[in-house]
């Protein structure tokens, strides 16, 4: 992660928490506590931030400022930085999975956003609420891209809306790739109720769901259930996933591929 995005990660964190601990900032960032206390002195000497004993807190100036809307969950950036090889080759399996032409839908996400590079080469129509991937393909592909409407979360890049009625409401795919912060035989979790009722709207307009999911979130639950295991139609995930929690999913009708990881 550059310097830049890391001090604007930073500020959307203490924009959201006015105040934050180093040792929570390295686990946000997923950069060193010495890193950490360089960008607080930087940030402070800038006077955007003021720092404290253990950490810091915004800017008497930042209370004035309209306060955004936060989503709980990882930034995208720290995010992206976690298991890298495996969610590239999941990521990979996945765009193999796509035919030209077709109509696919993918939600917002670190392991998704890691599609791009493989859809580079692609033609799809493809519907998503990622910001940064909407970005990447316009650069880099020739594939159609549909984004619905929404507003803006930067720490997630993605867009999403709390109306009933928007662009999602008029598509329809074949498949739909999620992301997930963890899954269990619980089923898929999500860290916000609004990323649920997004995704949900999502799952209604396409046959398939697929879910991309690297070994680190296997076995992991956060806040809400975005569905059973039961309505996964695939999960792929790398071969350093836990054998007996593939079988007890397996067991509830999930289907699974593994990619191999070095």
């Amino acid at each position: 992660m550059l310097e830049s995005q890391r001090h604007q990660l930073i500020l959307d964190i203490l924009d959201e928490l006015e105040f934050a601990s180093v040792h929570a900032l390295t686990e946000h960032t997923n950069a060193s506590e010495a890193t950490i206390r360089r960008d607080l002195v930087k940030l402070a000497d800038e006077g955007q931030i003021e720092k404290v004993r253990g950490g810091a807190r915004a800017c008497g100036a930042q209370d004035s400022r309209i306060k955004r809307a936060h989503l709980a969950g990882s930034a995208f950036l720290a995010a992206r930085e976690k298991q890298p090889e495996a969610k590239r080759l999941i990521a990979q399996r996945a765009v193999e999975l796509c035919e030209d032409g077709e109509s696919i839908i993918i939600n917002g996400g670190s392991s998704t956003f890691m599609m791009g590079e493989f859809l580079a080469r692609r033609e799809l129509n493809i519907l998503t609420n990622s910001f940064v991937l909407a970005q990447e393909l316009a650069n880099t592909s020739q594939n159609q891209i549909t984004l619905p409407g929404g507003e803006l979360y930067r720490r997630q890049g993605i867009i999403l809306s709390a109306y009933e009625q928007d662009t999602i409401a008029y598509y329809s795919a074949r498949k739909m790739f999620m992301g997930t912060p963890g899954i269990s035989e619980l089923g898929v979790t999500e860290s916000d109720p609004l990323l649920i009722t997004s995704e949900q709207k999502l799952h209604r307009q396409s046959e398939q769901l697929i879910v991309l999911a690297d070994s680190s979130k296997l076995g992991q639950r956060a806040k809400f259930i975005f569905c059973p295991p039961e309505a996964v139609d695939l999960l792929i995930t790398d071969s350093k996933a836990d054998r007996k929690l593939l079988k007890a999913l397996e067991k509830r009708g999930v289907n699974i591929e593994v990619v191999s990881v070095p």
